[in-house]
């Protein structure tokens, strides 16, 4: 690991951000203001030589199954399993789900999290909207959420923290962000919006996973 971006002498985590569909280039410049190295991941070389991961929004089916077509959902499902920090917005979300409402038959996941997802649960594109949401663990204002087709989260296992619910407007107390040991998950896009918080948080995560591990 490189010293490229440090944080009170602590060397940078390495944090890839899952590139097979997706606005991927958004939660690069988020990781990388918020003191991460952030690269791109297609490989499975590329994989295996991060700490932390990123899944970011896009199109949940496509995504699982590019990551059938380039080999990565068996080794990404074991990472997961073996306790890399993975973070997932939109349809991460749903990749990262246990059970997935509304999904198509064939469609996989990474069931990291122990929850029910029903996805585009929000609507259309049409039906995008913006929302506050208070998130544990984030100090400050309500998060401007964006939500663009978002999936919510219909229940929770025991392990399971619920993180962030909506606080107004007709989706008011949907569950929207939750977080299971070094997994978290938002239904929103932070990475839209300049709110840094949600991938500083997730990038000390990393750090801190890197730092036990280690």
């Amino acid at each position: 690991m490189t010293a490229s971006a440090n944080v009170a002498g602590r060397a940078a985590p390495r944090v890839g951000v899952l590139a097979l569909q997706g606005d991927t280039r958004e939660h690069l410049a988020a990781l990388r203001e918020a003191g991460a190295e952030a690269s791109t991941v297609r490989r499975l070389a590329e994989l295996e030589s991060v700490d932390a991961l990123v899944i970011p929004g896009g199109e949940s089916t496509t995504m699982s199954r590019l990551a059938v077509d380039f080999g990565l959902l068996e080794p990404l499902r074991k990472r997961v399993a073996g306790g890399m920090p993975v973070y997932g917005s939109c349809a991460g979300m749903i990749m990262l789900a246990t059970e997935v409402l509304d999904g198509r038959p064939d469609q996989q996941s990474l069931a990291g999290i122990d929850m029910a997802v029903r996805r585009n649960a929000f609507g259309r594109q049409v039906d995008s909207f913006e929302a506050p949401v208070v998130i544990d663990g984030i100090d400050g204002e309500p998060f401007h959420a964006v939500f663009i087709r978002a999936p919510w989260v219909e229940s929770v296992g025991p392990g399971v923290e619920v993180v962030g619910r909506v606080t107004a407007g007709p989706a008011a107390g949907r569950i929207v962000a939750v977080r299971q040991g070094n997994l978290l998950a938002t239904a929103f896009h932070p990475e839209l919006t300049g709110d840094l918080r949600v991938h500083r948080l997730f990038v000390e995560l990393a750090r801190a996973a890197d730092t036990t591990e280690g």
